[in-house]
This record gives C-alpha cells, structure tokens and sequence, in this order.
C-alpha cells in the first residue's frame, strides 16, 4: 500500500472510515442516540455563525490556555529541578506517580471549596490533569540524559540555573515536547469536566446542558469540535517532537 505514504492520504483514509463508522452507528441506534455526521456539521455550522455559541468557546479556550501554562510551567519546573541530581529524580517520581494514580474526579469538591464556582477552579482542575505528566515526562528525559553531561557542568561549576538552560532543557526537548503533548491532551479533559460539573459557560458546561435536553446534535458538534482542535495540536506536536529527534540524530 505505497500509496498511503503519499502525504495527506493517511490522515484522510483515517478520517473517512471514522465517518462511514459514525454513519453506520447513526443508522443503528437512530437519531434518539446520536446525530447523523451531516446534521452534525449543519448544526455545527449553523451554531458558528450565531454569537452565542462563541461565548462558550471563548471560556473554554480562556479557562484551557491558562491551566495549560499552569501545567506546562509548573510540569517543567518539577521535572527540570528534580532530574538535577539523582537522588531528587528518584524521591520525586514515585511521588508524582502516586499523586497521578488518583482519579481527579475525587478532587474535584476540594477545588471548588477552595475556588469556588467559575474560571479559577476550570483552571485548576485543567492544571491539575496536565501537571504532572509534564513532569514526569520531563524528570524521565533528564534522566536519560548521559551523566558525563551533568558532570561536566559539575565541573564547570555552572549554576542550577546554567545547568537548566544549557544542558538539562535542550538535551532533554524532544522527551519533554511528549509530556507537554500528553499533558496537551489531559488539561484539556479536565478543563471541560470542571465546566461540566461546576461551572455556568464553556463547552463543556454545554455538553451537560444538551445531555439533560438530550440535544444530540449539540452534544456531537461540540465533541466534533474538541476532537477537532484536540487532533490538530497534538499533530503538530507529535510533527515537532519528529523533527527535534531527527535533529538530535
């Protein structure tokens, strides 16, 4: 099949055997269950070009950008600081692995006591998903570094700071650019659960309102659109972390 290497063929052979097996459940379980791929995208069009709609996804993406900074400057911050030295790499991924094992969901009444309801508490329950397999991420990469690296900065006596910025981050980008992608993907998980569990706008919030209105259609044209944006990033992420390894050699 040399003809999938063809560029673009992927992608788009992927993309119609998801509709044909959308089109085939919407032809099963009927429009009570879910939406046809065509009434979807109409409706999602539709609602695109009304203002309201806009609102939601406005405070979504705000609610999203600002726990995915949260997660990515504090993942790397934990990661880079612990895979300094051995021995703080080794105390703190068991930690971050046991604080990873438990379901956010459980959290969720503490960060809204502490919150409350609104944009504060979608950007720490968002945060609260991504943080940490950046950091993971990023303390695995440290470690894979060859140790003559970090002892030649050693020897040089370079500063914590000189040793995270001219060894530690770009020996190691290529590993963290994959937390940051995975971490990508779970803030913005959590961003939309927050709002669907306590909050009054975003998509997410929309999603729950459809679901007790059993708008098929609304709840499939935002899943479309999440999917949508969720598959665009993490492919240029994933086309990134390509391109650093090849470089890297």
């Amino acid at each position: 099949m040399k003809w999938l290497d063809i560029p673009g063929v992927a992608p788009a052979a992927l993309i119609a055997i998801l509709l044909l097996l959308w089109q085939a459940v919407f032809m099963t379980a009927g429009p009570l269950a879910i939406a046809s791929p065509a009434s979807t995208f109409a409706y999602l069009v539709q609602q695109l070009g009304g203002p309201d709609f806009w609102v939601h996804v406005w405070a979504t993406g705000q609610a999203f950008l600002y726990a995915l900074a949260i997660a990515i400057l504090g993942g790397l911050l934990i990661g880079l600081l612990a895979g300094l030295s051995a021995t703080a790499s080794e105390t703190a991924e068991p930690l971050l692995l046991a604080a990873n094992s438990i379901p956010k969901i459980a959290l969720y009444p503490v960060v809204l006591l502490i919150f409350g309801i609104g944009l504060p508490a979608k950007v720490a329950f968002g945060a609260i998903h991504g943080i940490i397999p950046v950091a993971i991420f990023t303390i695995n990469a440290c470690r894979a570094l060859p140790p003559v690296l970090l002892k030649t900065g050693r020897v040089m006596r370079l500063s914590p700071t000189d040793r995270i910025g001219s060894i530690l981050l770009p020996s190691a980008l290529p590993d963290i650019v994959t937390g940051v992608r995975l971490g990508f993907s779970l803030t913005l998980i959590g961003t939309v659960l927050g709002e669907m569990f306590g909050a009054q706008s975003g998509l997410g919030y929309l999603l729950m309102t459809s679901i007790g209105l059993q708008n098929t259609q609304m709840i499939m044209s935002v899943t479309v659109l999440l999917v949508a944006f969720a598959a665009s990033v993490s492919t240029a992420l994933l086309a990134w972390e390509r391109r650093l390894r090849q470089v890297r050699g």
